[in-house]
């Protein structure tokens, strides 16, 4: 009998439109997951809405321009199940089952929840639900019994504190559910256009997979280099340019980059003739996505439909878990 595929859960947050960090991050290592992997995306509203509660409107409009964003760069709905989180109900019931597994001081000192506390500067105190994400991160996980969660270094506190939950679930009550292992992305991490180490939406130092020719143009110009280079002449540092990490990352042609970066520390190169290539690279890199948005968008019902088909099979799959879950905590009364 063949084996069944490995499963995998991934996803994003829709608080505004997907950027390339995301692509070469993530969303390139979704394409070929898909096709060796049973795969989940899930599109996290409700985790969205952690720190956007007074603008519910964002995270709803986003919703549509994400799911846009993952048809474009070539998600297959056949062959990849794309959910949104706040139609699983099951998900939100499991997170109340697992706020009993875990302790405050245990969230608190999560690396990646107090990294994201000091980023977003909340005023009136941290939000219970933001503190508590990372719960609703493990039922995510354990809810599609997923073998394999895709993540970044800085993630892997919130893949250990789902893998600990659970543990003492399957401690408690018998072994249910999945421990999932990381899948650590073997993938570059994009920094922001103005030099900063992530590129990121909140920002504003991302250029955006929906973004048209002239917006990238502008984006580029305005990058940040070298800024020990005061002239053109001089000889300028390669390492911690994000215009040559741009084009590490996406051009196909590296004898050129080679050479680029040559000249670029001799001094006989300018900014304006690197940031030339880096236009030219990402344009053509984004047309084809941008052709096939466009053609996507001609149609909002029918993309709203392959997310309501994807969310019914996630359904499918999240009762069936539910189901044990409650048989095996003694909660299936009738």
């Amino acid at each position: 009998m063949p084996q069944a595929k490995s499963r995998i859960l991934t996803g994003d947050r829709p608080t505004g439109p997907l950027h390339l960090g995301h692509y070469v991050g993530s969303l390139k290592s979704r394409l070929e997951l898909q096709e060796k992997y049973e795969t989940y995306v899930l599109i996290a509203d409700i985790q969205a809405l952690t720190d956007n509660f007074d603008n519910p409107q964002k995270v709803s409009v986003n919703v549509y321009e994400v799911l846009l964003d993952y048809l474009s760069i070539g998600l297959d709905p056949k062959k990849t199940i794309i959910a949104v989180q706040s139609a699983v109900p099951e998900i939100a019931e499991l997170t109340v089952f697992f706020m009993n597994l875990v302790t405050l001081g245990q969230l608190e000192q999560n690396p990646t929840v107090k990294t994201e506390i000091e980023q977003k500067h909340f005023k009136g105190g941290i939000p219970l639900g933001f503190l508590a994400y990372p719960v609703s991160q493990a039922a995510d996980i354990a809810i599609f019994k997923a073998n394999l969660v895709p993540v970044g270094e800085d993630q892997l506190p919130m893949i250990e504190q789902t893998r600990e939950i659970v543990r003492r679930f399957n401690r408690y009550y018998g072994q249910v559910l999945i421990e999932p292992e990381a899948l650590l992305s073997k993938f570059p991490r994009l920094p922001g256009t103005d030099g900063k180490e992530k590129m990121s939406k909140s920002l504003g130092n991302a250029i955006n997979l929906c973004d048209d020719a002239k917006t990238v143009e502008k984006k580029v110009r305005g990058m940040y280099t070298d800024p020990a280079r005061v002239h053109a002449d001089t000889p300028g540092n390669v390492e911690g340019n994000p215009v040559f990490t741009y084009l590490d990352a996406l051009d196909s042609d590296q004898g050129i980059v080679e050479e680029l970066k040559t000249r670029y520390r001799k001094g006989t190169v300018t900014d304006a003739e690197v940031k030339e290539r880096l236009i030219k690279i990402l344009n053509d890199f984004l047309d084809p996505i941008r052709a096939r948005r466009a053609s996507f968008a001609k149609d909002k019902n029918a993309v709203m439909q392959i997310l309501a088909d994807g969310t019914a099979r996630a359904r499918k799959v999240a009762a069936q878990t539910l189901a044990e879950v409650k048989h095996a905590m003694g909660m299936d009364y009738f």
